[in-house]
């Protein structure tokens, strides 16, 4: 019986970035989930927190080299990866000087999301899609992370709908406690919009706050984590009125064998 695959788009992974609720998952999940049989392959941004010399990272380069239209703006995509000994896995980096410069993740140090933010989403989401391509590898299922991977359900039900190696592909969305106050470039829904994305489906973020970027991954996903003991609870209500497959909050102990029934749940539900 093959394998299966699952793809890993997650928003931070320790020991390229300090230990916290994302980061130790992001380390973790992916190993237990190899070590109960199923293949994965896992990325992750190259912030500018990343030392790339401690963590021996390097240039992909035959992944390396295409640009990304954002805003009709052409932004080149670099692959990098490293490899976690230990656990006998790669991350494959996301990486490009314009949008993962910074220092910080997702806001500066006074706390403030940086404007960009919508585009960083938005490129991180093409770039890990377009490198699996290039990789001739069709996950079964894909799991993204946190609010910064909210679109990808978006993108696989749309923009790659058609393409063979993501027609059957499922994916499972975490909501972590990560809710932010701002909004959002308000040009954002005009920026996923394109020839396989109408206003219509992006309608929900004609307001761009956090609130509505969750909703946008609910109505794409096939399935939902909570990944923090405590989210936010107006998210917390949508997922309670949707019709989606929900895994509660799972304790360090118990994650990875509960994830990984959840995929297995998700992946017979057609």
């Amino acid at each position: 019986m093959e394998k299966k695959k699952i793809l890993f788009i997650f928003q931070e992974i320790t020991p390229y970035l300090p230990e916290s609720e994302k980061s130790k998952i992001g380390r973790f999940l992916p190993q237990g989930i190899q070590e109960q049989g199923k293949e994965i392959r896992t990325f992750m941004p190259r912030y500018g927190a990343v030392n790339e010399r401690r963590n021996q990272l390097h240039e992909v380069i035959r992944l390396s080299g295409m640009n990304l239209i954002i805003d009709d703006m052409d932004h080149p995509l670099i692959i990098k990866v490293a490899s976690i000994q230990a656990a006998r896995m790669q991350v494959y980096f996301i990486d490009n000087e314009d949008y993962f410069h910074h220092k910080y993740l997702t806001v500066d140090k006074q706390g403030k999301l940086f404007e960009d933010n919508d585009e960083r989403a938005i490129f991180y989401a093409k770039g890990v899609l377009e490198t699996v391509i290039k990789l001739r590898w069709a996950p079964d299922l894909i799991h993204c992370q946190g609010w910064f991977g909210a679109i990808v359900p978006l993108l696989i039900k749309k923009s790659y709908a058609d393409d063979p190696l993501f027609s059957g592909s499922k994916v499972v969305y975490t909501v972590h406690n990560d809710a932010f106050n701002e909004t959002l470039d308000p040009k954002m829904l005009d920026k996923l919009t394109s020839d396989y994305i109408s206003k219509e489906d992006v309608a929900v973020l004609q307001e761009p706050n956090y609130l509505n970027i969750s909703k946008l991954a609910l109505q794409y996903a096939d399935g939902i984590i909570i990944g923090s003991p405590e989210i936010d609870p107006a998210v917390a209500a949508e997922i309670k009125n949707s019709n989606l497959p929900v895994l509660e909050y799972q304790g360090e102990e118990e994650y990875v064998e509960a994830y990984n029934k959840f995929y297995d749940t998700i992946l017979s539900n057609d």
